[in-house]
């Protein structure tokens, strides 16, 4: 576990699930996108701890008091290009009021700790244009930007 004075990042653990859906909720909101699926909990159960070695992991940042502000969720991924895994961080995100407080280097040291864990050398992810708060965080923490434009393709 990390933290600062007042805020601390750990693994989420399965009595975290309702606070991370709730956190998913606001992320998706902010995000202007569709609410998560009314069975999400039951879903990031099976993901997070449904195996001894899940694919996806978790990190939640936790006040003093308990309350949970904010997450990063990540996956390793390949790399056709490269030939090489990577970490995919798949979400990040700090409840309204509590950014810019350092509470989001602690979630992306996590996951860059878990890429090393997990003997890749690389974290990747994405944010909307539009997101320029997290564009220029992401400029501070030294990261580079490639320019893509991301599909969805339903398959049915």
């Amino acid at each position: 576990m990390t933290g600062t004075g007042s805020a601390r990042v750990r693994r989420a653990r399965v009595d975290d699930l309702p606070h991370v859906v709730q956190l998913v909720s606001e992320h998706a909101a902010y995000e202007r996108a569709a609410p998560p699926p009314t069975d999400l909990a039951r879903r990031l159960e099976t993901l997070l701890f449904g195996t001894d070695s899940p694919r996806l992991r978790c990190f939640v940042a936790e006040l003093d008091d308990g309350e949970i502000i904010g997450y990063a969720s990540c996956a390793p991924e390949v790399s056709t290009w490269d030939g090489a895994e990577y970490l995919h961080l798949d979400c990040l995100f700090l409840r309204d009021g509590h950014r810019g407080l350092k509470v989001g280097p602690l979630l992306v040291d996590a996951v860059v700790a878990e890429a090393r864990e997990l003997g890749l050398g690389q974290v990747q992810w994405q944010t909307p244009p539009w997101n320029t708060d997290a564009i220029r965080f992401y400029d501070r923490l030294g990261a580079e930007a490639k320019e893509k434009r991301r599909y969805h393709l339903p398959v049915s």
